[in-house]
């Protein structure tokens, strides 16, 4: 299963990401050091993510994906340092 997923910090910024297989635990390649700045020491020690499916395809062509994903990231504005992670595509 191919599947845009969405990924909540306790900050409420979000990622917006790909997975080409619809694996449970794959949380994406978020840059940890552009997430950890956000972050104190003591918070980084303990707190919750929340990942959601926002779209997912047992057909779709991985260039398919590719678009739906740059799709959402411009959707939810998460290439917006206020509000998300993702450095593209730049805003």
């Amino acid at each position: 299963m191919k599947q845009i997923y969405g990924i909540t910090y306790p900050n409420n910024k979000i990622y917006i990401g790909k997975d080409l297989t619809g694996t449970l635990a794959y949380f994406g390649s978020v840059d940890s050091k552009y997430v950890e700045v956000d972050f104190s020491e003591d918070q980084r020690k303990r707190f919750s993510i929340i990942k959601e499916i926002l779209w997912e395809s047992e057909t779709a062509e991985d260039s398919e994906v590719n678009k739906k994903e740059v799709e959402y990231i411009k959707l939810y504005r998460s290439n917006e340092p206020s509000i998300g992670y993702n450095k593209w595509p730049k805003v």
